[in-house]
């Protein structure tokens, strides 16, 4: 399967987060997935899609031209294909055409868009694919607990939670994309005024 994986491009970061979405991307590759991603080669991106060539796997990397043309992030070096795009939503649309899963490690404004955006899509029946946040660190409890909030408030569907699922350790997020039936969610209630 084509796993998507939106995360962090910055290098700023903790080598904890690092090491685990090397991990993460290695044990994905090693159960025979490839990576679709925004082509960074630097950060949560670059890790994982190193782990994923450590592990075996393909990697397609998209990223707009404006991208390279301001030295905005370096390009992933090892990509089996690259893929540049003149916007970020035609980039968007290619990964999320591309994959069977999305896979939100942690990130900043980009990668909270991203998860927003494939959220929002699944909850509008444009796609039924398995969104799985990977929990590193305890990174995504806070919007998790945001979302609730906003679940109790009346913002939004109690069944919107179902639509997504939070994960510390990598076994369990990788047999969640792999056996997800989007018959867990009950379609009718999340199209209803």
């Amino acid at each position: 399967m084509i796993v998507c994986v939106y995360g962090a491009s910055s290098s700023h970061i903790e080598d904890f987060y690092i090491e685990k979405c090397q991990k993460l991307g290695k044990m994905l590759a090693e159960r025979g997935h490839d990576l679709v991603f925004g082509a960074g080669g630097e950060g949560l991106m670059g890790a994982t899609a190193e782990g994923i060539k450590l592990g075996g796997g393909k990697v397609h990397g998209v990223i707009p031209k404006f991208f390279e043309e301001n030295g905005y992030e370096g390009i992933f070096k090892l990509c089996d294909k690259i893929t540049r795009t003149e916007t970020m939503a035609e980039r968007k649309a290619i990964m999320e055409n591309e994959c069977k899963a999305f896979i939100i490690v942690p990130g900043g404004n980009g990668t909270f868009e991203e998860f927003f955006q494939a959220l929002t899509l699944k909850q509008l029946g444009r796609h039924t694919k398995p969104i799985a946040l990977y929990n590193v660190n305890g990174y995504y409890d806070k919007l998790d607990q945001f979302l609730s909030d906003c679940v109790e408030k009346g913002f939004i569907r109690k069944e919107c939670k179902k639509l997504y699922k939070i994960f510390d350790r990598e076994e369990q997020l990788i047999e969640y994309i792999e056996n997800y039936k989007s018959s867990d969610v009950d379609w009718s209630i999340l199209k209803r005024n």
